[in-house]
């Protein structure tokens, strides 16, 4: 099980609101679930010191407004077969991306963007230059797939430090999602 303090630890040095980017175009995918039942699906990103690490760890943060079509539970059902889909475990232990071939979740990091394809959406997500310099000097991030919707956090709209710590260290949304770490790749 994935530990509340793992997955945020957020420090007052940071604690600016972070704008919900709106760049998310869904793919068509096929099964148990339709485009329409994920709803909007959102990426979002931060960066943070790990306690006794000595170094900052960039976090990805996928979730969906709930919107879908037929309703945020049915939503919630389907991220959960998508997520399953992409070869990532619900609830269940930290995942590896560079050790486990089945999970298909690629994170492209490219002139300040991060770009998040799986079977079911690519996500763009506009990087601060201290989540890049994260990413890239661990040559990985934390990617937190959560089934839980966030409806608040809307594209355009700030989300502050206390809204995001609340949503991803909340109990229920940690232990109903998915956990990998994704490799860093870029171009060239």
């Amino acid at each position: 099980m994935i530990s509340l303090d793992r997955v945020i630890r957020m420090h007052s040095d940071r604690s600016v609101a972070v704008r919900v980017p709106d760049m998310t175009t869904p793919q068509t995918s096929a099964g148990t679930f339709t485009q329409a039942q994920l709803g909007t699906q959102i990426l979002i990103g931060w960066s943070s010191e790990q306690p006794g690490a000595g170094h900052d760890t960039a976090y990805l943060l996928a979730y969906s407004l709930g919107d879908g079509q037929d309703g945020p539970v049915v939503g919630q059902s389907a991220m959960h077969a998508a997520l399953e889909r992409a070869g990532l475990q619900i609830g269940g232990a930290l995942q590896d991306a560079a050790e486990t071939p089945g999970i298909q979740a690629k994170l492209l990091v490219q002139a300040g963007q991060a770009v998040l394809t799986m079977p079911h959406l690519t996500a763009q997500y506009p990087a601060p230059a201290e989540w890049l310099a994260a990413a890239q000097s661990q040559g990985q991030v934390y990617g937190m797939f959560a089934t839980r919707p966030w409806p608040e956090a809307v594209p355009g709209q700030p989300v502050t430090e206390d809204q995001l710590r609340a949503f991803a260290a909340n109990e229920d949304v940690v232990r109903t999602a998915a956990h990998c770490l994704l490799p860093v790749r870029s171009l060239g």
